[in-house]
């Protein structure tokens, strides 16, 4: 049934449809916009979610500037299609102007999409995203009640009122943060809480503070992430920072595993955990993986390292013991993780593999950024140039823009295989990727 209709806003505009799947059956296509299922109006992705679990959705479909009708019939839980991210504009953007946000420390002249800095608890839900809570409404507040929006991710940083709204650059808005989340704990909704730790600001005190305040809002807080501040050069008219140091680091570990020993004969669990940062810059071995109770934030680089290398260790370990052709290749990462790669990269003992490691430093951001995920085109290019690279060279995926399959400074891998005239290949951050990647595979 078709009849003539202007388009809305609002819905979920449709970014693929799988062959032979519920989707396709009811004749959706690419660019379709859902305005409607079983007659309530979507707002977003999450409308569709919440309004979508049922077996039969009767779905308002615009198309050309039509409205038609269609019926999707649910056989599983894959419906068969997948949903476009929503865009910038529409995105509820950070009234915040944190003393440490990364994004007014990214230098001049990037892609625009880069220097959006979302507050939107959508994202957090549907994608993990950390947001502080400020800028909710109570028409949000009330949503994420009614359709059990959970888990969240909040960034806390500290539970003291004041220092909080310091913190945030004294916004507009001054929301305490302890009530808010204990109106979501109340409602049943699960957090995972974030401190990024800023030296003189947060530490010390105010640290064990914020962290055993939240720990009574436990099981609904799950878990609370410590991670340092990253400082980059471009600190252009903004508060004076500083790192942590190797021995603050070290401290800092201490007293979290001191913690940990106290909330897990409390609480049942370890509940705080420091980033994988800390223990690299302290120089200490990060802990074991029982301890990390199943990697819960480890996309927040809590037990990244750990998962990683034991997953290498056991993936080198089933490499041939030798290769047909020779092959060199040249893998890529960043400062802070290359001493614990090359150790790895030395376990490999295959007959007729050359690896080399190339620790790439962080001219672009400055060398205080050391992760691998903010390694641009650029530096790799100019670190690279001249050195025997071998048959290939593997750059870590995470340093690629999803969707856009460029680094942050909109270098291609493309454009670095012809700057350095040997092939560059993206590789997914997995073990398994990684050893497939040095045979060649």
């Amino acid at each position: 049934m078709t009849s003539c209709a202007e388009p809305g806003q609002g819905g979920v505009v449709v970014a693929a449809v799988r062959q032979r799947t519920p989707a396709a059956r009811a004749g959706l296509n690419v660019g379709d916009r859902i305005v409607a299922i079983n007659g309530e109006r979507l707002r977003d992705v999450i409308d569709f979610h919440f309004h979508g679990g049922v077996t039969e959705l009767r779905l308002s479909v615009e198309r050309e500037g039509r409205t038609r009708s269609a019926v999707l019939r649910r056989a599983g839980p894959d419906l068969g299609l997948e949903l476009e991210a929503p865009r910038p504009g529409e995105i509820d953007t950070c009234s915040n102007k944190c003393v440490f946000c990364f994004i007014h420390q990214l230098p001049r002249g990037m892609r625009k999409s880069l220097y959006v800095k979302d507050d939107d608890f959508r994202l957090s839900f549907l994608h993990g995203n950390y947001i502080t809570l400020t800028d909710l409404d109570e028409a949000a507040l009330a949503r994420i009640e009614e359709q059990r929006l959970s888990p969240l991710y909040v960034s806390v940083h500290a539970t003291d009122p004041d220092l909080r709204h310091r913190l945030l650059g004294r916004p507009r808005v001054r929301r305490e943060i302890l009530p808010v989340m204990e109106r979501l704990a109340k409602a049943g909704i699960v957090m995972h809480a974030q401190i990024v730790l800023v030296p003189d600001w947060n530490d010390g005190a105010h640290l064990e503070r914020s962290v055993r305040e939240l720990a009574r809002l436990h099981p609904h807080v799950a878990t609370t992430a410590v991670v340092p501040v990253g400082l980059t050069r471009h600190r252009e008219r903004l508060p004076e920072l500083r790192t942590l140091t190797g021995g603050e680091a070290g401290e800092l570990a201490r007293a979290i595993e001191g913690w940990q020993r106290e909330f897990r004969e409390a609480l049942g669990t370890r509940f705080v955990w420091a980033s994988d940062e800390v223990y690299l810059e302290a120089g200490r071995p990060v802990p074991a993986a029982a301890a990390y109770e199943g990697f819960p934030v480890i996309e927040d680089g809590i037990g990244l390292v750990r998962r990683f290398s034991d997953g290498f260790a056991s993936a080198a370990r089933r490499l041939p013991a030798r290769l047909a052709r020779e092959r060199g290749v040249t893998v890529v990462t960043g400062s802070m993780f290359a001493p614990r790669m090359r150790r790895l990269l030395d376990r490999i003992s295959v007959r007729g593999l050359r690896v080399e490691l190339a620790p790439v430093v962080n001219d672009w951001f400055g060398h205080g950024i050391g992760v691998a995920g903010l390694l641009t085109g650029q530096d790799i290019a100019e670190q690279l140039a001249g050195l025997p690279l071998g048959d290939e060279v593997l750059v870590p995926a995470v340093a690629i823009r999803d969707g856009a399959g460029v680094f942050l400074d909109d270098l291609s891998p493309a454009d670095l295989t012809a700057k350095l005239g040997v092939p560059v290949r993206p590789v997914e951050t997995t073990p398994g990727a990684l050893a497939a990647a040095l045979l060649g595979r």
